[in-house]
Formats: C-alpha cells, sequence, structure tokens
C-alpha cells in the first residue's frame, strides 16, 4: 500500500516538473515572438556607450520593442551575445522576434566603420563622415568639440545621427584621458599649473607639431617650459588653424607659411601672442595627451621639424637658426 503511495507521489512530482518545464518553454518561445507582427513600423532606439545589457533589456520593453526584458536579458547571456551588443541608434520594428532584435543590436549588415585620423580638426572629421556615413557636416560641426573628439576607429549602425557620433567621440575621449590619468576630470585637477582644458589644447598643439611618437614628450616639455617662463610659444601649426582652408592646396593645414600668413591678426597666432591659443587646434590622439601630463624635462629651448618629419632641437636661438638654415633652406 505504501509502495502505491510513493509510486502515484512519485508521478504526481514527474508530472509536476513536466508540466512547469512545458510551461516555461512555452513562455520562453511566447517571449520570443514580436510584440506586433502587424505593426511594421519602426522605431529608434538608442545604445549609449557603456550602458549594461540589463538596462538595455529594459528599455526595449518600456519601448514596447520586445515582450518581457528578463527573457532578453537572459537569452544575451545563455548566447554569450553580451559583447556583440554596441553602441549606436538603431530603428527596430514590434515586428521582430528577440532574436531578430538582438542581431540587429550587433550592428551586423547595419555597420558604418569610420576611422578618425589623429590630429584631424573638426570640419575635416565632419567631412569624412558626411562622406562615409551620409550625416551632415554642418550638424556634426554644431555637435562637436575641438579637441574632443577623440581619434580613433568607430562603428556606427546606419541612420546614426550626428549628435550621437559627437556624443560618442566625447565619451571615448573622457575614458581614455581617465586611463591617462585617473585624477584627471575631479574637480579643480591641474597639472603644471594648467587645467584639464588647457592640457587639451597644448596636446592639440603638441599633435600637430611632432610628428613621430618618441619627440611628442620633448616637444611638451619645451613648450611648457616656454609657457612657465612667459616666453611666446610660435607654433606654426596654430596660426594654420586660424587661417583656416586653403583652396589652392586644398587642406586645412596648409605648407609654407608666407611673412604675411605668419603676422596673421588672431588669438591663435602664437607668435604675436604669449600663452596658449584659446582652444585646441586639432583632435589629438593618446601619445599626444600623455605626452603633456607627462613631458620630457630637456635642456632644450627650440625645434623643427624638416620635410621628412624628422625633429631637430637646439638650446639657443644660435643653434636654432643654424638648425633652420641646415634643414629648412
Amino acid at each position: 500500500m505504501i509502495r502505491k503511495k510513493n509510486k502515484k507521489y512519485l508521478q504526481a512530482i514527474l508530472l509536476a516538473v513536466i508540466i512547469v518545464f512545458l510551461a516555461g518553454f512555452f513562455y520562453w518561445q511566447y517571449n520570443l515572438l514580436p510584440v506586433n507582427p502587424l505593426d511594421k513600423s519602426t522605431k529608434n532606439f538608442t545604445v549609449t556607450q557603456g550602458e549594461s545589457v540589463r538596462s538595455v533589456a529594459r528599455s526595449l520593453q518600456n519601448k514596447g520593442l520586445i515582450k518581457n526584458w528578463m527573457v532578453f536579458l537572459f537569452q544575451v547571456k545563455l548566447f554569450s551575445k553580451e559583447e556583440q551588443i554596441q553602441a549606436g541608434e538603431f530603428n527596430l520594428s514590434p515586428s521582430w522576434s528577440l532574436n531578430q532584435i538582438t542581431k540587429v543590436l550587433g550592428h551586423g549588415t547595419f555597420d558604418v566603420t569610420v576611422t578618425v585620423p589623429e590630429g584631424f580638426r573638426n570640419e575635416e572629421i565632419a567631412k569624412r563622415l558626411e562622406t562615409e556615413t551620409g550625416i551632415s557636416a554642418r550638424a556634426f560641426l554644431l555637435s562637436s568639440r575641438e579637441g574632443y573628439m577623440f581619434p580613433d576607429t568607430y562603428t556606427f549602425a546606419k541612420n546614426s545621427s550626428a549628435q550621437f557620433m559627437a556624443n560618442l567621440m566625447e565619451q571615448t575621449f573622457s575614458k581614455k584621458i581617465t586611463a591617462i590619468n585617473s585624477e584627471a576630470l575631479a574637480p579643480g585637477k591641474k597639472f603644471s599649473g594648467l587645467t584639464l582644458n588647457q592640457l587639451v589644447v597644448l596636446a592639440s598643439l603638441v599633435e600637430r607639431e611632432a610628428k613621430h611618437k618618441q619627440d611628442r614628450p620633448i616637444v611638451a616639455g619645451i613648450l611648457l617650459k616656454r609657457l612657465q617662463n612667459d616666453w611666446p610659444l610660435e607654433v606654426d601649426a596654430s596660426i594654420q588653424f586660424a587661417l583656416g582652408y586653403d583652396i589652392a592646396q586644398k587642406t586645412w593645414w596648409r605648407n609654407n607659411l608666407t611673412q604675411e600668413e605668419l603676422a596673421v591678426n588672431s588669438l591663435y597666432n602664437t607668435r604675436k601672442n604669449k600663452g596658449l591659443p584659446p582652444g585646441p587646434i586639432c583632435n589629438p590622439g593618446s601619445d599626444s595627451l600623455r605626452a603633456v601630463f607627462y613631458p620630457q624635462e630637456t635642456s632644450y629651448w627650440f625645434y623643427l621639424s624638416d620635410k621628412n618629419g624628422n625633429m631637430h632641437y637646439a638650446k639657443t636661438l644660435e643653434e636654432h637658426n643654424a638648425n633652420v638654415q641646415k634643414y629648412i633652406f
């Protein structure tokens, strides 16, 4: 009698387990289905840089794009797709299944990859983005800050806005600068008597002046020494920035500046004005940013770059003038 009761008890437990399993399975499958298969419209959906998958899942449900955020979260973690979900702007439809939405958030064929070189000024970045992604160059310029658009290779979802691209580049800058100096963004933080913004301005000068990585800390040290001793910086790259686009040479960075151009009336003319220019002249990369945080002290006061980009240093004006005659003329 006891055995029959135990047998019935075990059968009941097994049946309950099967029912729970089937219920869970069908519930799972149900939540993988589209929210509304008949609604072919799309909704704009943004994944911000550094946003957690949990936050993305909740936002998808709140926007009516998936049925259950926990199923999305578990599905993504189960199949190790967390790293595939990237920052970007997406057009998603409630007629898509959860798996389709996951695939699109992983970009796939919706990607546009753009490389922003070190030392580009914002106008150059805007033109490249307009050419390769179709966004408005003017819209990007209105959304961007010179010096804070970090040079890197970016992957954007098609139809990403200019505002999103500019925000992503600035977020990347913040991460990079924090990696160089974890205290760089703290309130009131100064280095060598300079604020963070001044350091970015200085790094932009170093970026345009020194072609090679090994020269950047030396050039940064020379420019800092000039600042501290109330010398004019005499950085021709800042004058190039002030002059703007050269139609004849088809470049923002014109070569062989004339005496008239060197005398241009601008706050960016570091031959005429002492101190740093009022803002960055380009967007510096990691090496130039690192150089101004950790400059190399030397006995040099002067430098020049020859036609091959090689740097030549001097301790005195006489030595510098000799280098000019030797390497420039």
